[in-house]
């Protein structure tokens, strides 16, 4: 119940363009957006966060059509700025999350790399109780499950048929086959992450990259 009582919901208000590609992402992914927020918000350090250039606010031409369903107006149609809906932590503010939001997308796009690092405490190794130390490294792998789970492409149910599928499950942007020095590199990343015994992936996500990656190296 503590935990419900520090959320609340935020209205990130943002472009028509921004929120449909978060919105795409999180059903890519299975999940929601607030699901994206909160992956990148845990794993990514706060000041690469506020550095992230904010996508802003939508243009004044930029609006969307509700249609009212309370009050005298009920039933009339209401422009608006387009927005998004996320449940996060208290204290967050609608520029903070338009810009952990813009820096999923990146991710997902491959124009920004996470790189992860192990947690620096400054209590000395030999101040930690081994109980301590195993605790924090279990919180540590379920981080990184968190935001690997986001971020990673969902299995394709009929597997990969065609060049638009094996560009999604490498990751590359829609309509573009990369030269064959950016698919191995590519490869190796995602390959590396989503290898069954990297306790990450799966032996669906494993067949999917290779079947995606002969194709698209035939192409």
């Amino acid at each position: 119940m503590g935990e419900t009582q520090n959320k609340q919901s935020y209205t990130v208000t943002c472009s028509s363009r921004f929120r449909d590609a978060v919105l795409k992402m999180a059903e890519n992914r299975g999940v929601n957006a607030a699901d994206l927020a909160r992956s990148v918000a845990l794993m990514v350090p706060l000041e690469a966060i506020n550095a992230f250039p904010d996508p802003g606010e939508p243009d004044l031409a930029d609006r969307e059509t509700v249609i009212l369903k309370s009050g005298k107006s009920k039933g009339r149609p209401w422009q608006r700025k387009p927005r998004l809906q996320i449940r996060m932590a208290a204290g967050s503010t609608v520029v903070f999350l338009r810009k952990v939001l813009a820096v999923a997308l990146e991710l997902d796009a491959g124009a920004a790399h996470l790189h992860l690092e192990a947690p620096r405490h400054g209590i000395a190794p030999e101040a930690i109780h081994e109980k301590s130390r195993r605790q924090q490294a279990e919180q540590e792998t379920e981080k990184l499950k968190t935001i690997v789970s986001a971020l990673a492409f969902a299995p394709l149910a009929g597997g990969i048929q065609r060049v638009d599928e094996a560009i999604y499950v490498l990751g590359f942007p829609p309509g573009r086959v990369p030269d064959r020095a950016a698919l191995r590199t590519r490869f190796r990343m995602l390959a590396s992450i989503l290898h069954p015994d990297s306790g990450y992936g799966s032996h669906a996500h494993m067949s999917q990259l290779n079947t995606a990656m002969d194709l698209l190296r035939d192409h």
